[in-house]
């Protein structure tokens, strides 16, 4: 399973919802900016895996945004999408910093292919597993395992997981956890991240591991583990 957010900067709108559909259903979140600066300002709330940068859009260019996400020194990988498909285009395009160039009309199989490629490349800087309390996490797998116990996940739920084993024990947020495990447009009134916690904590069996603190959000309960006494179910 494959999951990572990512920001499309393109202002055809048939064109990025189509996109934005196509990931979702390959487990990708994407956030849409029709124009540079919206692009900027959601790059400066939000964490992306990958951003995938149409040159010819209003306000701030593609290009600008390139040179503005090189800079911010993130290491963010960068896709340039564009029907500019020329040798000097592309040469330019990598000059900026683009990571990978995908020129219009494309398949958009293959710029799946092409976002989970970037995303290996960066997964050396990532722990390549994840433990606590018990849980195993691999991040490039996408396995869990509770007690070396196989613990099968849905998208979603591996998702939330992944950020509140990340978290260390720290708490999370119900508003974080929408904006890690989701996307942009998910609605802030939903109970989608209360429903999907509770049927982790079933998947992941007694005792329970996923702690509720009262209004503030989840953590990780580390004395739920192999020693440890369990969570408060919530």
């Amino acid at each position: 399973m494959w999951r990572m957010r990512v920001l499309v900067v393109e202002d055809e709108p048939f064109m990025a919802e189509g996109i934005r559909d196509g990931l979702r259903l390959e487990a990708i979140a994407a956030d849409i900016a029709a124009d540079g600066h919206t692009a900027m300002e959601l790059l400066s709330v939000n964490t992306y895996d990958i951003a995938v940068l149409d040159r010819d859009i209003p306000g701030p260019s593609g290009d600008e945004i390139a040179e503005h996400i090189v800079a911010s020194g993130t290491g963010m990988p960068i896709l340039m999408l564009t029907a500019a498909d020329r040798f000097d285009d592309k040469a330019s395009g990598f000059g900026l910093g683009a990571d990978d160039y995908l020129t219009k009309p494309f398949d958009l199989r293959e710029l799946v292919l092409r976002l989970r490629a970037l995303d290996r490349r960066r997964a050396h800087a990532r722990p390549p597993v994840l433990e606590i309390a018990g849980l195993r996490l691999d991040p490039f797998r996408r396995e869990v395992h509770r007690d070396g116990r196989y613990v099968p996940l849905t998208r979603k739920q591996y998702a939330v997981l992944e950020v509140l084993v990340a978290a260390g024990g720290g708490v999370i947020s119900a508003e974080e956890l929408l904006e890690r495990a989701w996307d942009v447009n998910a609605n802030p009134f939903t109970n989608a991240v209360r429903i999907t916690v509770s049927a982790l904590r079933k998947r992941l069996g007694e005792p329970w591991l996923i702690a509720t603190v009262p209004g503030v959000g989840y953590r990780i309960d580390v004395a739920a583990g192999p020693e440890g006494a369990g969570g408060r179910r919530g």
